[in-house]
């Protein structure tokens, strides 16, 4: 290693997959971060005390519709994409998958084109695209527009391929009464990956899903079929399969905390759950509503509805959806950490040392408290 930067001493330290206690962070001039004893410092090296609280890699959220007053279905720009992400790195995250959810053919097109602009150009944030639609049943849209609404035919699925070959990391979010098997293998082997959500799609249809290369399953509980005594549906199914990943919102408002609870008690695998904020427009910024598809949404007493009161994405940030987790759920520091870095980047092809202690001083933060914006660690004093 080469001479000491800083060591920043006084707070825990999560490396994205584990919390250490009693250790201090330390970066050498080449900019490489490793952990030791302060009593292992050398004398007069400098220092920053950051007098408690954690250290953590920016998080990752691959479910982001909008932020800083912009959503990505009004405009599918570079200039958005840098918006969206600033305003989400104001609050701990570091990457991003921009959703853009059901539209038309010719927004997906610009917006699969803007993503690869951006990431060609080193956008800092963007590591892909998360299509939310307009793939999936009409029966449990949300708040999608069910005009837009409909099934996968050939030139939907040959512009996913084509976006796979451009951009490492695709998402997609489907329902399989508008896909069928054949289609989510296709995507599976060019390295899409395949998200289940917005169905009411039986158990078995469930299972035939994930058997043929679904490998996740959106926003766990919303949007869904629901766990039942003689059906039990894509909730059902989720939590029975140990290798299936699975997105929450975690605000206290989509999910009750006992059926998060459940969960957790239930999947084999429960640390394949992990948190996204299906942030819209209203993300890092102070905006009371806004408009998607042309419909109005209004925020609300920490909810976004549509005027009909149905749910429109999420008024939330990460860092208040690990602290939900573990003030309301219940569960410890360390593992709700882990589901905002190192678990949703497992999902991802191309991982660019995301959701760990990596070589970018820039892209770890300082928590002090849950209930305040987090900051980012320098070498400047």
């Amino acid at each position: 290693m080469s001479k000491i930067a800083k060591a920043f001493v006084g707070a825990d330290i999560h490396d994205g997959k584990i919390l250490h206690k009693g250790r201090c962070l330390v970066v050498d001039g080449a900019g490489h971060v490793s952990l030791s004893k302060p009593e292992d410092l050398p004398e007069g090296c400098p220092k920053e005390d950051l007098g408690g609280g954690f250290i953590t890699p920016g998080f990752v959220d691959l479910q982001v519709n909008g932020g800083g007053g912009v959503m990505f279905n009004d405009d599918q720009s570079l200039n958005a994409l840098r918006i969206i992400a600033e305003a989400h790195a104001r609050t701990g995250t570091a990457a991003i998958l921009p959703t853009l959810i059901t539209d038309t053919p010719k927004r997906t097109s610009a917006a699969i084109d803007a993503v690869e602009q951006a990431i060609a150009e080193k956008v800092d944030g963007i590591a892909g695209i998360h299509l939310e639609g307009p793939h999936l049943s009409v029966a449990r849209k949300g708040a999608h527009d069910p005009n837009l609404i409909r099934a996968m035919d050939g030139d939907d699925l040959a512009l996913l391929l084509d976006a796979a070959d451009r951009i490492a990391n695709v998402m997609v979010t489907v329902a399989p009464e508008s896909t069928s098997n054949a289609q989510i293998a296709e995507m599976k082997a060019a390295g899409i990956i395949v998200s289940l959500g917005h169905t009411n799609a039986d158990y078995a249809t469930c299972h035939s899903a994930f058997d043929a290369g679904a490998s996740c399953v959106t926003h766990l509980f919303n949007a869904m079929s629901q766990l039942g005594n003689r059906e039990p549906g894509l909730v059902g199914a989720t939590l029975e399969r140990e290798e299936i990943y699975a997105g929450l919102i975690a605000d206290g408002v989509h999910v009750h905390p006992s059926s998060i609870r459940l969960a957790l008690a239930a999947k084999p695998k429960s640390e394949r759950i992990f948190l996204v904020t299906d942030a819209m427009a209203t993300a890092g910024s102070s905006i009371q509503s806004f408009s998607i598809n042309g419909r109005d949404v209004y925020r609300k007493d920490g909810r976004l509805t549509l005027a009909d009161g149905t749910l429109a994405g999420a008024d939330l940030e990460l860092t208040r959806a690990v602290s939900v987790m573990v003030d309301t759920v219940g569960e410890d520091i360390s593992s709700a950490i882990k589901r905002a870095t190192s678990t949703p980047t497992e999902l991802l092809k191309d991982r660019i040392d995301l959701g760990r202690l990596g070589p970018r001083i820039d892209c770890i933060f300082h928590l002090s408290q849950f209930t305040q914006k987090p900051k980012r660690l320098s070498l400047v004093a």
